[in-house]
Protein backbone atom coordinates (compact mmCIF):
# COMPACT_ATOMS: atom_id res chain seq x y z
CA UNK A 1 0.00 0.00 0.00
CA UNK A 2 3.09 2.24 0.73
CA UNK A 3 4.75 1.91 -2.76
CA UNK A 4 1.68 2.17 -4.52
CA UNK A 5 1.02 5.76 -2.78
CA UNK A 6 4.60 6.57 -3.00
CA UNK A 7 4.00 5.91 -6.74
CA UNK A 8 1.35 7.97 -6.81
CA UNK A 9 2.92 10.77 -5.46
CA UNK A 10 6.16 10.51 -7.25
CA UNK A 11 3.62 10.38 -10.44
CA UNK A 12 1.89 14.00 -9.24
CA UNK A 13 5.05 15.17 -8.45
CA UNK A 14 6.15 14.67 -11.90
CA UNK A 15 3.19 16.34 -13.80
CA UNK A 16 3.62 19.22 -15.50
CA UNK A 17 1.72 22.62 -13.35
CA UNK A 18 1.30 24.11 -16.95
CA UNK A 19 -0.95 20.91 -18.03
CA UNK A 20 -2.50 20.80 -14.62
CA UNK A 21 -3.57 24.02 -14.93
CA UNK A 22 -4.83 24.03 -18.95
CA UNK A 23 -7.17 20.67 -17.11
CA UNK A 24 -8.44 22.33 -14.28
CA UNK A 25 -9.57 25.81 -15.77
CA UNK A 26 -11.25 23.65 -18.82
CA UNK A 27 -13.00 21.32 -16.65
CA UNK A 28 -14.04 24.29 -14.04
CA UNK A 29 -15.26 26.16 -17.72
CA UNK A 30 -17.61 22.77 -18.40
CA UNK A 31 -18.98 22.73 -15.23
CA UNK A 32 -19.83 26.34 -14.95
CA UNK A 33 -20.13 27.52 -18.11
CA UNK A 34 -19.97 24.94 -20.71
CA UNK A 35 -20.59 26.44 -23.52
CA UNK A 36 -17.19 28.57 -23.12
CA UNK A 37 -15.25 25.57 -23.61
CA UNK A 38 -15.76 25.09 -27.35
CA UNK A 39 -15.00 29.25 -27.58
CA UNK A 40 -11.81 29.46 -25.83
CA UNK A 41 -10.62 26.23 -27.54
CA UNK A 42 -11.25 27.52 -31.02
CA UNK A 43 -9.58 30.55 -29.84
CA UNK A 44 -6.85 29.03 -28.88
CA UNK A 45 -6.34 26.84 -31.77
CA UNK A 46 -6.68 30.11 -33.87
CA UNK A 47 -4.67 32.46 -32.10
CA UNK A 48 -1.65 29.28 -32.06
CA UNK A 49 -1.74 28.53 -35.69
CA UNK A 50 -1.31 32.70 -36.32
CA UNK A 51 1.68 32.20 -34.26
CA UNK A 52 3.03 29.32 -35.34
CA UNK A 53 5.67 31.01 -38.25
CA UNK A 54 7.24 32.94 -35.47
CA UNK A 55 7.15 30.19 -32.72
CA UNK A 56 9.21 27.60 -35.06
CA UNK A 57 11.63 30.34 -36.01
CA UNK A 58 12.27 31.00 -31.75
CA UNK A 59 12.28 27.09 -31.39
CA UNK A 60 14.59 26.98 -34.21
CA UNK A 61 16.92 29.92 -33.35
CA UNK A 62 17.03 28.88 -29.46
CA UNK A 63 18.12 25.42 -30.22
CA UNK A 64 21.00 26.81 -32.91
CA UNK A 65 22.36 28.85 -29.77
CA UNK A 66 22.54 25.91 -27.58
CA UNK A 67 23.96 23.69 -30.19
CA UNK A 68 26.25 25.73 -31.77
CA UNK A 69 27.41 26.93 -28.24
CA UNK A 70 26.53 30.70 -29.44
CA UNK A 71 25.40 31.04 -25.84
CA UNK A 72 28.69 30.39 -24.75
CA UNK A 73 30.04 33.79 -25.87
CA UNK A 74 28.45 35.39 -22.79
CA UNK A 75 32.12 35.43 -21.33
CA UNK A 76 33.18 37.78 -23.71
CA UNK A 77 31.17 40.61 -22.76
CA UNK A 78 33.16 40.78 -18.84
CA UNK A 79 36.69 42.22 -20.50
CA UNK A 80 38.19 44.99 -20.84
CA UNK A 81 37.11 48.62 -18.89
CA UNK A 82 34.30 48.93 -16.71
CA UNK A 83 32.31 51.29 -18.87
CA UNK A 84 32.06 49.23 -21.90
CA UNK A 85 31.63 45.97 -19.68
CA UNK A 86 28.64 48.07 -18.82
CA UNK A 87 27.61 48.68 -22.19
CA UNK A 88 28.62 45.27 -24.02
CA UNK A 89 26.77 43.46 -20.84
CA UNK A 90 23.47 45.04 -21.62
CA UNK A 91 23.48 44.18 -25.11
CA UNK A 92 24.34 40.64 -24.22
CA UNK A 93 21.78 40.17 -21.75
CA UNK A 94 19.43 41.62 -24.40
CA UNK A 95 20.71 38.53 -26.58
CA UNK A 96 21.06 35.99 -24.27
CA UNK A 97 18.78 33.02 -23.97
CA UNK A 98 18.08 32.89 -20.60
CA UNK A 99 14.90 33.82 -18.24
CA UNK A 100 14.91 35.97 -14.43
CA UNK A 101 16.01 32.44 -12.65
CA UNK A 102 17.69 30.36 -15.22
CA UNK A 103 20.51 33.20 -15.37
CA UNK A 104 21.24 32.80 -11.66
CA UNK A 105 23.54 30.27 -11.76
CA UNK A 106 25.35 32.54 -14.44
CA UNK A 107 25.50 35.62 -12.23
CA UNK A 108 26.71 33.64 -9.07
CA UNK A 109 29.80 31.89 -11.57
CA UNK A 110 30.01 35.79 -12.87
CA UNK A 111 30.43 37.33 -8.90
CA UNK A 112 32.27 34.37 -7.50
CA UNK A 113 35.11 35.16 -10.18
CA UNK A 114 35.15 38.68 -9.23
CA UNK A 115 33.57 40.27 -12.27
CA UNK A 116 32.52 44.10 -11.21
CA UNK A 117 29.10 43.90 -9.96
CA UNK A 118 28.11 46.90 -11.37
CA UNK A 119 28.37 44.91 -15.46
CA UNK A 120 26.77 41.79 -13.57
CA UNK A 121 23.92 44.00 -12.70
CA UNK A 122 23.75 45.47 -16.64
CA UNK A 123 23.45 41.83 -17.87
CA UNK A 124 21.29 40.32 -14.56
CA UNK A 125 18.67 43.41 -15.83
CA UNK A 126 18.47 42.77 -19.19
CA UNK A 127 18.95 38.98 -20.06
CA UNK A 128 15.26 38.17 -18.40
CA UNK A 129 13.68 41.20 -20.41
CA UNK A 130 14.41 39.85 -23.97
CA UNK A 131 16.03 37.29 -25.80
CA UNK A 132 16.01 36.30 -29.68
CA UNK A 133 13.00 33.70 -29.64
CA UNK A 134 11.17 36.60 -27.41
CA UNK A 135 11.95 39.15 -29.97
CA UNK A 136 10.02 36.90 -32.68
CA UNK A 137 6.95 36.41 -30.66
CA UNK A 138 6.57 39.92 -29.72
CA UNK A 139 6.61 40.26 -33.58
CA UNK A 140 4.00 38.26 -34.09
CA UNK A 141 1.78 39.19 -31.02
CA UNK A 142 2.55 42.84 -30.45
CA UNK A 143 3.95 44.02 -33.41
CA UNK A 144 7.71 44.86 -34.94
CA UNK A 145 7.44 48.42 -33.66
CA UNK A 146 7.10 47.31 -29.83
CA UNK A 147 9.27 44.25 -29.96
CA UNK A 148 12.03 46.74 -31.30
CA UNK A 149 11.30 49.03 -28.77
CA UNK A 150 11.01 46.85 -25.87
CA UNK A 151 14.95 45.57 -26.78
CA UNK A 152 15.74 48.76 -26.66
CA UNK A 153 14.48 49.48 -23.09
CA UNK A 154 15.13 46.25 -22.56
CA UNK A 155 19.17 47.59 -23.25
CA UNK A 156 18.74 51.36 -21.42
CA UNK A 157 17.25 49.16 -18.41
CA UNK A 158 20.77 47.12 -17.94
CA UNK A 159 22.75 50.77 -18.70
CA UNK A 160 20.68 52.01 -16.32
CA UNK A 161 21.25 49.15 -13.72
CA UNK A 162 25.22 48.85 -14.52
CA UNK A 163 26.07 52.71 -14.43
CA UNK A 164 23.70 53.29 -11.49
CA UNK A 165 25.38 50.79 -9.73
CA UNK A 166 28.93 52.17 -9.80
CA UNK A 167 27.37 55.26 -9.47
CA UNK A 168 26.47 53.94 -5.59
CA UNK A 169 29.78 52.70 -5.34
CA UNK A 170 31.33 55.77 -5.89
CA UNK A 171 28.91 57.64 -3.55
CA UNK A 172 30.11 54.89 -0.69
CA UNK A 173 26.40 53.85 -0.50
CA UNK A 174 26.62 50.17 0.94
CA UNK A 175 30.20 49.56 0.00
CA UNK A 176 31.02 46.54 1.31
CA UNK A 177 27.77 44.80 0.15
CA UNK A 178 28.37 45.81 -3.62
CA UNK A 179 32.23 44.86 -3.39
CA UNK A 180 31.06 41.36 -1.56
CA UNK A 181 27.94 40.82 -3.16
CA UNK A 182 27.17 37.06 -3.06
CA UNK A 183 25.37 35.88 0.68
CA UNK A 184 27.87 33.70 2.15
CA UNK A 185 26.15 29.88 1.31
CA UNK A 186 25.22 31.42 -2.26
CA UNK A 187 27.63 29.10 -3.90
CA UNK A 188 29.79 29.83 -7.36
CA UNK A 189 26.48 28.54 -9.53
CA UNK A 190 27.45 25.05 -9.73
CA UNK A 191 27.64 23.32 -13.02
CA UNK A 192 25.35 26.26 -14.79
CA UNK A 193 27.64 28.45 -14.53
CA UNK A 194 30.39 26.50 -16.16
CA UNK A 195 30.04 28.29 -19.52
CA UNK A 196 31.34 31.14 -17.83
CA UNK A 197 33.73 29.36 -16.07
CA UNK A 198 35.16 27.30 -18.68
CA UNK A 199 33.12 28.04 -22.06
CA UNK A 200 33.34 25.68 -24.88
CA UNK A 201 34.06 26.44 -28.62
CA UNK A 202 31.93 27.96 -30.83
CA UNK A 203 31.02 25.98 -33.73
CA UNK A 204 28.77 27.81 -36.03
CA UNK A 205 28.12 24.25 -38.25
CA UNK A 206 27.63 22.53 -35.86
CA UNK A 207 25.66 19.20 -38.51
CA UNK A 208 28.91 17.60 -39.28
CA UNK A 209 28.90 16.52 -35.62
CA UNK A 210 26.35 14.17 -33.85
CA UNK A 211 26.44 15.55 -30.62
CA UNK A 212 25.80 18.92 -31.33
CA UNK A 213 23.05 17.18 -33.91
CA UNK A 214 21.48 15.96 -30.65
CA UNK A 215 22.21 18.92 -29.12
CA UNK A 216 20.18 21.02 -31.49
CA UNK A 217 16.85 18.77 -31.82
CA UNK A 218 16.83 18.22 -28.25
CA UNK A 219 16.67 21.57 -27.25
CA UNK A 220 14.26 21.81 -30.24
CA UNK A 221 11.53 19.48 -28.71
CA UNK A 222 12.52 20.98 -25.22
CA UNK A 223 11.76 24.69 -26.49
CA UNK A 224 8.80 23.89 -28.51
CA UNK A 225 7.14 21.86 -25.45
CA UNK A 226 8.10 25.05 -23.11
CA UNK A 227 6.93 27.92 -25.74
CA UNK A 228 3.91 25.34 -27.03
CA UNK A 229 2.34 25.01 -23.21
CA UNK A 230 3.11 28.80 -21.69
CA UNK A 231 1.33 29.99 -25.47
CA UNK A 232 -1.61 27.98 -24.74
CA UNK A 233 -2.27 28.56 -21.15
CA UNK A 234 -1.85 32.68 -22.33
CA UNK A 235 -4.44 32.54 -25.12
CA UNK A 236 -6.71 30.16 -22.70
CA UNK A 237 -6.70 33.35 -20.12
CA UNK A 238 -6.80 35.39 -23.07
CA UNK A 239 -9.66 34.31 -24.35
CA UNK A 240 -11.62 34.23 -20.57
CA UNK A 241 -10.01 37.81 -20.07
CA UNK A 242 -11.99 39.02 -23.30
CA UNK A 243 -15.02 37.41 -22.22
CA UNK A 244 -15.43 38.22 -18.35
CA UNK A 245 -13.08 41.60 -17.66
CA UNK A 246 -14.78 44.51 -19.15
CA UNK A 247 -13.17 47.33 -21.34
CA UNK A 248 -14.13 49.86 -19.03
CA UNK A 249 -12.49 48.99 -16.31
CA UNK A 250 -9.03 48.57 -18.22
CA UNK A 251 -9.59 51.83 -20.18
CA UNK A 252 -10.54 53.24 -15.98
CA UNK A 253 -7.08 51.92 -14.87
CA UNK A 254 -4.51 51.64 -17.46
CA UNK A 255 -5.96 53.42 -20.79
CA UNK A 256 -4.87 56.99 -20.21
CA UNK A 257 -1.23 56.37 -20.30
CA UNK A 258 -0.17 58.83 -17.72
CA UNK A 259 2.28 57.65 -14.95
CA UNK A 260 -0.28 56.59 -12.49
CA UNK A 261 -1.85 54.01 -14.65
CA UNK A 262 2.22 52.89 -16.16
CA UNK A 263 3.30 52.28 -12.29
CA UNK A 264 -0.23 50.97 -11.83
CA UNK A 265 1.03 48.14 -14.40
CA UNK A 266 4.56 47.90 -13.52
CA UNK A 267 3.07 46.88 -9.73
CA UNK A 268 0.30 44.86 -11.15
CA UNK A 269 3.51 42.70 -13.29
CA UNK A 270 5.05 41.41 -10.15
CA UNK A 271 2.50 39.00 -8.94
CA UNK A 272 0.49 38.55 -12.22
CA UNK A 273 3.42 38.18 -14.65
CA UNK A 274 3.61 34.11 -15.83
CA UNK A 275 6.88 34.11 -17.79
CA UNK A 276 7.45 36.39 -21.05
CA UNK A 277 5.94 34.19 -23.41
CA UNK A 278 2.81 33.61 -21.54
CA UNK A 279 2.30 37.58 -20.82
CA UNK A 280 2.47 38.52 -24.61
CA UNK A 281 -0.83 37.62 -25.50
CA UNK A 282 -2.02 38.53 -22.04
CA UNK A 283 -0.78 42.28 -23.33
CA UNK A 284 -1.94 41.85 -26.52
CA UNK A 285 -5.50 41.40 -25.44
CA UNK A 286 -5.45 44.17 -22.29
CA UNK A 287 -4.10 46.58 -25.58
CA UNK A 288 -7.08 45.38 -27.69
CA UNK A 289 -9.13 46.42 -24.89
CA UNK A 290 -8.04 49.69 -24.03
CA UNK A 291 -5.05 49.44 -21.99
CA UNK A 292 -2.58 52.21 -23.23
CA UNK A 293 0.90 50.60 -25.16
CA UNK A 294 2.97 52.30 -22.83
CA UNK A 295 0.96 50.74 -19.28
CA UNK A 296 1.46 47.44 -21.57
CA UNK A 297 5.27 48.17 -22.28
CA UNK A 298 6.14 48.52 -18.18
CA UNK A 299 4.00 45.59 -17.04
CA UNK A 300 6.04 43.33 -19.73
CA UNK A 301 9.27 45.08 -18.44
CA UNK A 302 8.57 45.26 -14.73
CA UNK A 303 7.46 41.60 -14.49
CA UNK A 304 9.90 40.60 -16.56
CA UNK A 305 12.59 41.36 -13.93
CA UNK A 306 10.44 41.62 -10.95
CA UNK A 307 8.07 39.05 -10.68
CA UNK A 308 7.58 36.55 -7.47
CA UNK A 309 10.03 33.93 -9.18
CA UNK A 310 12.49 36.23 -9.98
CA UNK A 311 12.71 38.17 -6.88
CA UNK A 312 12.76 35.04 -4.42
CA UNK A 313 15.98 33.80 -6.96
CA UNK A 314 17.93 37.12 -6.42
CA UNK A 315 17.15 37.64 -2.86
CA UNK A 316 18.57 34.17 -2.53
CA UNK A 317 21.80 35.23 -4.17
CA UNK A 318 22.53 38.66 -3.61
CA UNK A 319 23.00 40.68 -0.31
CA UNK A 320 19.96 42.98 1.14
CA UNK A 321 21.83 46.43 -0.56
CA UNK A 322 22.19 44.40 -4.13
CA UNK A 323 18.64 43.08 -4.31
CA UNK A 324 17.01 46.36 -3.25
CA UNK A 325 19.37 48.35 -6.21
CA UNK A 326 18.70 45.12 -8.46
CA UNK A 327 14.56 45.84 -7.75
CA UNK A 328 14.70 49.76 -7.57
CA UNK A 329 16.33 49.95 -11.33
CA UNK A 330 14.20 47.45 -13.17
CA UNK A 331 11.48 49.12 -11.68
CA UNK A 332 12.66 52.74 -12.09
CA UNK A 333 13.35 51.65 -15.79
CA UNK A 334 10.08 49.94 -16.69
CA UNK A 335 8.36 52.95 -15.58
CA UNK A 336 10.45 55.45 -17.74
CA UNK A 337 10.43 52.86 -20.52
CA UNK A 338 6.49 52.86 -20.31
CA UNK A 339 6.08 56.98 -20.54
CA UNK A 340 8.32 57.27 -23.49
CA UNK A 341 6.69 54.55 -25.42
CA UNK A 342 3.58 56.27 -24.81
CA UNK A 343 4.74 59.35 -26.04
CA UNK A 344 6.31 58.93 -28.56
CA UNK A 345 3.24 56.11 -29.94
Amino acid sequence: MTSTVNRFNRSVRQLDRVFIALVLILLVLAILVPPQVGNSLGFMLKNLVQVSPFLLLSIGIAAYAQASGADNLIAKAFQGRISGMIMVASLFGAFSPFCSCGVIPLIAALLSMGVPVSAVMAFWLSSPLMDPSMFILTVGTLGLRFAIAKTLATVAIGLLGGFGTLALMKSGISTDAFKNPLRNDAGNGGCGGSRVRNPRQVVWKFWPEAERRRAFWGGARKNAWFLGKWLTLAFLLESLMLVYVPNSWIQTVAGHGGLLSIVGAALVGIPAYLNGYAALPLVEGLVNQGMAPGAGMAFLLAGGATSIPAMIAVFALARRPVFLAYLGFAFVGAIIAGLVYGVLF
